[in-house]
């Protein structure tokens, strides 16, 4: 994908593949990336949605992902915390994100996240506190 926001090498990384996960745009002007997933049948439980603890990897991705379109590639948040709230069942299929970032300083920095339904029905919120740190690639995990 050619896209001034979403680095080169990201479609490379295993979690996409794994969540299915696809960039589709992101506003300058309110730091705000989209995104859409296509949630596969192994993400699901019995009850047919999206176990609780793989929403929240949707959502930090598309929060993850605000936060590296606003550095231009350059930072990725490592997570200290995540609250999220499932709304709805999340079921099979396709599922749109809104990821946002809410204040971004040297030191700390305050994401938001929305999943919809293709119809626009909200699905599940969170926010998430995080460090700001060089955006790790597939020959550097930018961890010491």
């Amino acid at each position: 994908m050619s896209n001034a926001y979403y680095p080169d090498d990201a479609d490379g990384s295993p979690h996409t593949s794994l969540l299915g996960s696809e960039f589709s745009d992101y506003d300058e002007a309110t730091q705000t990336a989209t995104m859409r997933f296509t949630v596969k049948r192994e993400m699901t439980t019995w009850r047919g949605g999206v176990q609780g603890g793989l929403v929240a990897g949707y959502l930090d991705d598309v929060m993850g992902y605000a936060y590296v379109a606003a550095t231009g590639g350059e930072m990725a948040p490592l997570n200290l915390e995540i609250s999220m709230s499932l709304i709805r069942l999340i079921p099979e299929g396709p599922l749109i994100g809104k990821g946002r970032v809410v204040k971004s300083g040297r030191k700390v920095i305050f994401l938001e996240g929305e999943l919809y339904s293709e119809e626009g029905k909200l699905m599940a919120r969170a926010t998430s506190t995080a460090l700001p740190t060089p955006r790790p690639s597939s020959t550097d995990s930018g961890m010491v």
